[in-house]
């Protein structure tokens, strides 16, 4: 006789097919661990092959009252897409990767990505006609989803896009009373009904071409937005009530089948720029200038501090090399082997043997950072990564020659590989600072990971911990996306110290700033969500059904405490 679990996996194994829904610790062991942090229990992984059974498991899901965390690459920084810790109803997971349909619409300028499709997808699909997604590098690097972007306010590197945003999403949410309904703000006549709206996106059969969409598919305003220096808020910051609208910033509280999004026009004429100072002043009379100076701003402002640089020539060596030889499309298949590699280990008793084992590997890998970047490592503690298009040049150069003091800064023009090299490098770094927590064994306690905004007329970027925290650091690492005053700062906490009391006196010096965080990923389960934030989750999902205790919510059904 089959008790009612039974009967809902059996059910969920005739939608999606027996290989597609998994059970056990084992089996689900890579879908409930976060890539960085965050892990908890699952009654299963279901994995459907359609929109149609998307809708199908998710209403079985519904019916049975369990808990929905809907999860596509499992990059986020925040274990915002994992189970964490315990829950009243038992979790089912949602992997969307196998819903990987991207269609380009209007000739190009915008695309509709289902709930799997990733960047580097899009970003193939694109490059022949000269276009681009939000982000072509960095969460691109490591597969994540065009829909995990969106919702989880994703910023990217890029300066003239600003956050993955839009309002033109195709998406089910529960209803006070329980119910689920889809809701079709696409812009495009799907049919009236669940089964023939999702049956028709399944098969490609419909036409967006000259269909206005529902709203905006990017952010308007930032461009502008970004470039007054004198305003005392970020430019940008995960809970900013202008980018929180239906799918845009939901974390989850949604289940998203469908985002139409605009594209934008590719530079391919690029000029790199690499400046390296001793003075932050220098990079911050340039920041302020060029943002409102320059007719064009540039393409991105990569800031990269010494000690990152140091922790990711070592520690980032295998993903730089997996990266710059094979390219992004291998990524995935690499974390997947990786995530089997360490759930073998931890079965063995080996935490972080799939880290440990490649650290090993990497060393007999050749030196990848070309001798000008190396000198200037010698020279020069902050150095900032400046990408333009090639009209620009000029104007950069006459800059940099009039305004930097030669007393403590230098700059020199990047060749292309120099350029590619210089931009892995600063990418790989968030992995290496997890790589290098683990490595240090013993030694290490933990590792906070803060993302930032800081006020975009903040002058003072550099932060300068108080003395007595100074101790309890093991290593500090700061790098981020310069013009946005986005900045990524991760602590390894030396052992004898306990990470959560370090982390909420780190908090307290980045309010002292002004500042907002998380800056561009998901609050997760390592983030208080703000009360709008907070707000704004309720009215999504007033059953508190879909990936609750977000934020440090609360957890219970309804929002019970």
């Amino acid at each position: 006789m089959l008790t009612g679990m039974d009967d809902l996996i059996k059910n969920l194994r005739n939608i999606v097919g027996p290989r597609h829904v998994m059970t056990g610790e084992v089996a689900t062991r890579r879908y409930r661990y976060g890539w960085r942090g965050g892990s908890g229990p699952a009654l299963a992984v279901v994995r459907p092959g359609s929109l149609y059974e998307l809708w199908q498991v998710a209403r079985l899901c519904v019916a049975a009252g369990k808990i929905i965390i809907t999860q596509a690459a499992n990059t986020g920084l925040t274990g915002g897409s994992t189970p964490d810790g315990d829950y009243d109803r038992e979790v089912v997971i949602i992997n969307t990767l196998r819903l990987d349909g991207i269609r380009l619409i209007n000739n190009g300028t915008q695309t509709l990505c289902h709930a799997g499709a990733t960047l580097y997808k899009l970003e193939d699909m694109l490059r022949p006609l000269g276009r681009e997604p939000h982000s072509v590098i960095g969460s691109s690097c490591i597969g994540a989803s065009v829909v995990g972007g969106v919702c989880n306010n994703s910023g990217g590197a890029l300066i003239q896009r600003g956050p993955a945003y839009t309002e033109c999403a195709l998406f089910a949410r529960l209803n006070a009373d329980g119910k689920l309904e889809l809701v079709n703000h696409l812009g495009i006549n799907l049919g009236t009904t669940p089964e023939e709206i999702l049956q028709r996106l399944d098969r490609g059969d419909y036409s967006a071409d000259g269909h206005a969409p529902a709203g905006h598919a990017s952010d308007p305003d930032y461009l502008q937005h970004v470039r007054d220096v004198h305003a005392p808020t970020p430019a940008r910051f995960n809970a900013d009530p202008r980018r929180l609208h239906e799918a845009a910033g939901c974390a989850g509280r949604l289940i998203v089948f469908a985002v139409r999004l605009d594209t934008f026009k590719a530079q391919p004429q690029r000029a790199c720029f690499y400046i390296g100072t001793n003075d932050p002043a220098q990079l911050t009379a340039l920041r302020r200038d060029f943002l409102t100076h320059l007719p064009e701003l540039p393409i991105s402002a990569e800031y990269m501090h010494r000690d990152a640089y140091d922790i990711a020539n070592i520690y980032g060596r295998d993903a730089f090399w997996i990266i710059y030889r094979l390219g992004t499309r291998f990524l995935p298949r690499f974390l997947a082997w990786k995530a089997w590699v360490d759930g073998m280990g931890a079965r063995l008793g080996w935490p972080g043997f799939g880290d440990r084992l490649l650290q090993t590997l990497s060393r007999f890998l050749p030196r990848h950072l070309p001798p000008r970047l190396k000198d200037f490592r010698q020279r020069f503690e902050h150095y900032l990564l400046l990408e333009v298009d090639r009209q620009q040049t000029a104007a950069v150069r006459q800059w940099l020659d009039k305004n930097l003091d030669p007393a403590t800064s230098a700059w020199f023009a990047c060749t292309p590989d120099e350029g590619k090299r210089a931009q892995l490098h600063r990418f790989v770094t968030a992995s290496a600072a997890v790589r290098y927590r683990l490595v240090a064994g013993p030694q290490a306690a933990g590792l906070v990971a803060l993302d930032i905004a800081l006020p975009r007329d903040a002058h003072d970027w550099l932060e300068k911990l108080p003395s007595h925290l100074e101790p309890a650091l093991l290593a500090k690492l700061y790098y981020g996306h310069f013009f946005c005053h986005v900045f990524h700062q991760d602590y390894i906490i030396r052992a004898g110290h306990d990470p959560a009391e370090i982390k909420q006196q780190l908090l307290a010096v980045c309010d002292a700033r002004g500042a907002a965080y998380p800056a561009e990923h998901n609050v997760g389960h390592v983030y208080q969500a703000a009360p709008a934030l907070e707000a704004f989750y309720r009215q999504l999902d007033p059953c508190n059904a879909f990936n609750p205790g977000i934020g440090k919510t609360p957890r219970k059904a309804y929002w019970r405490s």
